[in-house]
């Protein structure tokens, strides 16, 4: 009997967590595959990127063949610089997710060789738990410089909002997959404290 009341229990706590801060998977670009931008659309990452409202616990999804792509996350001078050699993270298994944990910019660029330097970059910006965004930083707006996009998403709150300003309400945002992350770790979380 006590189990199933402790697992009732659980299974409350972990729809309260995942109803209150439903979590969105995105897939990058919404294109077929992660890749070298099309010359009619050179700047697809950065529109796509401007164009969602992420939130922490989101994920984007990189899609793309393994044998002929990756996928690097590298520092703000890597990315200005297009350099590879040392990346902070890659993902090379065609079908990536990085999960976005923290709040600030996250900088991407494909692993292979030239693909940067012709448009396959992908820069996108976590706000905090509250919906303000961090004020970027030297490394940051020196990365952003070349393109003229180091502003807030378009409709999001400036970083010097007051603590807990209204954010982009979760149903307006394009869930897909939504709560799979958040669901894992809040149960894993709550499961111990009710036992």
């Amino acid at each position: 009997m006590r189990a199933r009341v402790v697992l009732a229990s659980a299974a409350a706590v972990l729809l309260l967590l995942v109803d209150g801060g439903a979590c969105a998977m995105y897939k990058v670009g919404d294109l077929d595959a992660w890749g070298v931008p099309p010359p009619s659309k050179p700047d697809v990452y950065k529109r796509w990127a401007k164009s969602i409202h992420f939130a922490l616990g989101d994920s984007i999804w990189f899609l793309y063949p393994p044998s002929q792509d990756s996928v690097l996350q590298v520092t703000p001078q890597a990315f200005a610089a297009c350099d590879l050699s040392s990346p902070v993270l890659k993902l090379a298994d065609g079908n990536s997710v990085f999960n976005l944990t923290t709040p600030g910019r996250a900088y991407f660029t494909s692993g292979t060789p030239g693909h940067c330097l012709k448009g396959q970059k992908l820069w996108v910006d976590v706000p905090m738990a509250n919906g303000t965004y961090l004020q970027p930083s030297a490394s940051d707006l020196a990365a952003l410089a070349p393109t003229p996009a180091a502003e807030a998403p378009e409709g999001s709150l400036p970083a010097s909002a007051p603590a807990g300003a209204a954010h982009p309400s979760p149903a307006l945002r394009a869930v897909a997959g939504a709560g799979s992350v958040a669901a894992a770790a809040a149960l894993s979380f709550a499961l111990p404290l009710l036992l």
